[in-house]
């Protein structure tokens, strides 16, 4: 290569560092979420987004995508954010359990029921999901719990016999083998496959919280709420590390801020939509009830021994948080 050439192409190279230099300080992420447009975790994200655009001038924006529209289903939210495929994720943890089973710590029955008991979970847990979320390449910016889980039926639920052999969708592993030890016929599924599973006659029950049960018109095909709050599980919103590493420091000090700032008040908008959603359940004609003592007792007297199985299957360090926990809570 003559000299002329060289100098040519060097400089070419030099311009183009510079320009992704300059141009890797602004950002246009996608946002993908499982869950339909008015959804509450959909509203704060675009609350956030909507925050992140003015704390960094404009230069970063975040465009959400609702109701699985980019073809991201939940289950594979932590590759896809980690692969790249795209800049950000909402995760929902207990899907995850087969990438990394401590992240189903939340959905042990019972082990951490309302939001105070999530709350103090998180004392100890959040540290492990952080570590997670870095092996997985990627950083969590905020998480938000979901209102404790219940179980829709098309009968209410008074003794363990009127479970037996309801076919029932779950969420996750843990809540696979609890309502199979309870007696119900249960089968996992992504929330994209729930309503049409209903329609179609194949569930006659499904387990999940108050606002996806407005979002789904449940009232639609089943006329209980049984109020077991027997599982936790909360959301994480992620960005992957080389699209967050791109940003100048300014811009991640910002959004760090924000995310900070508003995870508090998005857990207050948790509780918000529970009541809200559980009224509405109401106005359209579905009955919620609340176990009797003496069922509640049978439903904790079932979880407990998954308390063991799941530290014994985890690993390290879930025996440490859960027993820390379980001191802070007195449980």
């Amino acid at each position: 290569m003559n000299r002329p050439i060289a100098l040519t192409l060097a400089a070419s190279l030099a311009l183009a560092s510079t320009s992704f230099a300059v141009t890797a300080q602004a950002a246009d992420w996608d946002l993908p979420m499982a869950w339909p447009a008015g959804n509450f975790h959909v509203k704060n994200a675009e609350r956030f987004a909507e925050e992140v655009r003015e704390a960094t001038d404009g230069e970063v924006n975040i465009t959400i995508h609702p109701g699985g529209s980019l073809g991201f289903k939940g289950p594979e939210m932590l590759r896809s954010v980690r692969d790249g495929l795209v800049p950000l994720g909402d995760i929902l943890l207990n899907q995850q359990v087969g990438e990394a089973p401590f992240l189903g710590i939340e959905s042990v029955p019972y082990l951490a029921s309302g939001y105070e008991e999530v709350k103090s979970l998180h004392e100890f847990s959040r540290p492990v999901y952080d570590e997670i979320a870095a092996e997985y390449n990627q950083k969590i910016l905020y998480m938000v719990p979901w209102p404790g889980q219940g179980v829709y039926t098309t009968e209410e639920i008074v003794t363990l016999d009127d479970l037996s052999g309801v076919p029932m969708r779950v969420v996750d592993k843990n809540g696979l083998e609890y309502m199979s030890a309870l007696g119900a016929a249960p089968r996992q599924m992504p929330w994209g496959d729930v309503v049409p599973a209903l329609a179609s006659g194949a569930i006659k029950g499904v387990t999940t919280s108050s606002s996806s049960g407005v979002d789904g018109k449940f009232w639609e095909f089943m006329g209980y709420l049984n109020r077991f709050n027997w599982q936790s599980a909360s959301n994480m919103v992620t960005v992957n590390l080389d699209a967050w590493n791109a940003l100048s420091e300014e811009h991640r000090e910002a959004i760090e801020e924000v995310a900070a700032r508003l995870e508090p008040e998005f857990w207050d908008v948790s509780r918000a939509e529970d009541e809200e959603k559980l009224a509405l359940l109401a106005e359209n004609g579905m009955k919620v009830t609340e176990p009797t003592e003496e069922l509640r007792a049978e439903l904790l007297e079932t979880a407990r021994p998954m308390w063991d199985a799941f530290i014994a299957e985890a690993g390290d360090p879930a025996g440490e948080v859960i027993a820390a926990y379980r001191e802070k809570v007195g449980k």
